[in-house]
């Protein structure tokens, strides 16, 4: 089995959001390489599927990569908080809606061969409209959009996120059948 040893590692930049860590790892030929990691907290998601198979996604644009797409409502997971709570939080404050009980739909890990960022992805039945978002400013518009889109969207390139491409994947599949 060829595995990878991580010997030891030293931050070399750290803030609230992240550490940039570096890292001596031990190749399985017994070679040796610096590698530059991202120890990041966790990621909470939520949104919700409606009563006409539509699913509430933002609309926003990512100034890093300089792209638009839908999203789900995310955030990190504030220290000792729970993840489904967190999930429901993000989604209220960047939404407007708070959603009905939810369920875990699965937990991908973006970027593992950089980060350690593990992304949890959670859905509910139900929402209720409790007003504009909090933050508003997160998002240019926040719609119901058709499950049944889903395919098309992500073949025109309008979903950019790897978690979003996850999570609507297993809601259009867990919907469909």
């Amino acid at each position: 089995m060829s595995v990878w040893k991580n010997l030891s590692e030293k931050t070399v930049y750290e803030n609230p959001w992240l550490k940039v860590n570096l890292a001596d790892v031990e190749l399985p030929n017994g070679r040796h390489l610096d590698h530059y990691l991202l120890r990041q907290r966790p990621v909470a998601l939520a949104t919700a599927v409606n009563t006409d198979n539509e699913v509430l996604l933002l609309w926003r644009h990512r100034f890093i990569t300089d792209t638009w797409g839908w999203e789900l409502a995310a955030g990190v997971v504030e220290d000792g908080e729970d993840l489904e709570a967190a999930a429901a939080r993000e989604m209220l404050e960047e939404t407007g809606w708070r959603p009905g009980p939810l369920r875990h739909l699965l937990t991908v890990e973006p970027s593992n061969g950089l980060s350690d960022s593990r992304h949890h992805v959670y859905w509910s039945e139900s929402a209720e409209y409790l007003g504009h978002p909090q933050d508003d400013f997160e998002s240019e518009r926040r719609e119901w959009v058709p499950l049944g889109e889903v395919p098309a969207m992500l073949a025109r390139g309008e979903v950019r996120s790897a978690n979003a491409v996850a999570a609507l994947l297993m809601l259009h599949q867990l919907r469909a059948a």
